[in-house]
């Protein structure tokens, strides 16, 4: 088994946000390769999906950013899941709007949700998906990420939305490194 976990906020009011990129990634997942339903457990909205022979659980943890590895460290304990086989997509101000970066381990980056993953399983050797939704032209770094796409972003963000999914399932057929040669490139 498979997981990838998307990060963000639960709620409507944060529906359509920067920092809830990770989830619209797996919401794009859940519809067009499963039945698009999600259920509760362990601090998640959890929906299962089959692509050829491998079942991949799509998490997205309902603790709001924060406190993102309650929900990771509790669903890979109960399914035994190494840290090879978790995947964890993420917004990223540090990097331009639909660009992708993958890493196979790496530090949090000042992103806390991966700062509370990290500090939970005790291990930043967990591979990574970082989403660009730009950065902040203002200093409000907390306001920028909860705040919406806006209009003439919509195109990129949705873009880079198909990108990531075509990225998830690189990974499970044909694991990171094949997964990172092919959708990392360089920064424009």
């Amino acid at each position: 088994m498979k997981v990838v976990v998307g990060l963000g906020n639960p709620g409507v009011d944060y529906d359509g946000t920067r920092h809830n990129i990770g989830f619209d990634v797996l919401d794009k997942i859940a519809k067009t390769d499963g039945d698009g339903k999600y259920g509760l457990k362990f601090h998640g909205a959890v929906c299962q999906v089959v692509k050829g022979e491998q079942k991949i659980l799509l998490v997205k943890p309902m603790t709001f950013m924060n406190l993102s590895g309650t929900c990771v460290s509790e669903i890979l304990g109960f399914y035994r899941v190494e840290f090879a086989d978790l995947i964890v997509l993420c917004d990223d101000v540090n990097l331009p709007l639909g660009k992708i970066r993958i890493r196979a381990e790496g530090g949090h980056g000042g992103h806390n949700g991966l700062r509370d993953i990290q500090n939970k399983l005790g291990s930043t050797i967990y591979p990574r998906v970082r989403l660009g939704v730009g950065g902040p032209s203002e200093a409000n770094l907390s306001g920028y990420v909860l705040g919406k796409f806006r209009p003439h972003e919509m195109t990129e963000a949705k873009m880079m939305v198909d990108d990531a999914v075509d990225a998830v399932w690189s990974w499970v057929k044909d694991g990171i490194q094949v997964c990172m040669n092919r959708f990392n490139g360089p920064v424009k």
